[in-house]
């Protein structure tokens, strides 16, 4: 079994829940997307795109069913992270932290040694998070900015004030991108930097594995 260690944040960020595949916007203002994030759109063909991604990862696991299964609110997991990126970006700049692609690939290598190679890597980030392969490096991008962001901030994540601090920059952040969600996949909740829909169980936790293994089922 995987160990981990945790984050817990005050606010979501890391990223799963959803529902069936959507096809189109139920807002007249900005037909075809699924959110407006600081004006810039994203479509709603991009979030399927990523869902398919990892549908079709999940087709060569030998636990193909159950990982289906297990990942019926995919497409808004998808939203979610797409989202949560956006607004994880924006309290970065404002702290004034920048992440260099090089920090991202040191914490994937450091994962895959943990987890045993890049091989089982792959199948922890498709079964935990609902990551496919091709989407890692954007998801471990979080596991860098996070930790600088808190520095920034003269933070400390393992504390209640640090893990305070850090959602306050990311709740003003989220406000100042007036996020604007289709209907049909909730609503935006500045407060709690999540949608309306977000139900997963590990909501107020941040996996990192800068240190120690993902746990198993996390």
């Amino acid at each position: 079994m995987h160990r981990r260690r945790r984050t817990a944040l005050a606010v979501s960020a890391a990223t799963l829940v959803a529902a069936p595949l959507l096809t189109a916007c139920g807002s007249d203002a900005h037909p075809g997307s699924a959110a407006v994030v600081g004006g810039d759109r994203i479509e709603v063909a991009t979030v399927q795109g990523q869902a398919a991604d990892v549908r079709t990862a999940q087709q060569t696991s030998a636990q193909s069913a159950q990982l289906v299964k297990k990942s019926g609110q995919l497409t808004r997991a998808k939203l979610h992270s797409l989202i949560f990126a956006r607004v994880l970006d924006r309290a970065a700049k404002d702290a004034g932290v920048e992440v260099s692609r090089r920090e991202v690939q040191q914490v994937r290598s450091a994962a895959a040694a943990q987890s045993g190679g890049d091989k089982a890597l792959q199948t922890v980030m498709l079964e935990q998070r609902w990551v496919a392969p091709d989407q890692i490096e954007n998801d471990l991008r979080k596991e860098v900015q996070l930790p600088k962001l808190a520095q920034a901030l003269g933070a400390d994540l393992q504390t209640p004030a640090g893990q305070q601090a850090v959602g306050e920059a990311l709740t003003k952040a989220s406000k100042a991108l007036h996020i604007d969600v289709n209907p049909r996949y909730g609503s935006w909740d500045d407060k709690k930097v999540q949608l309306s829909t977000f139900k997963a169980p590990w909501i107020t936790q941040v996996t990192t594995f800068q240190g120690q293994e993902p746990e198993a089922g996390a």
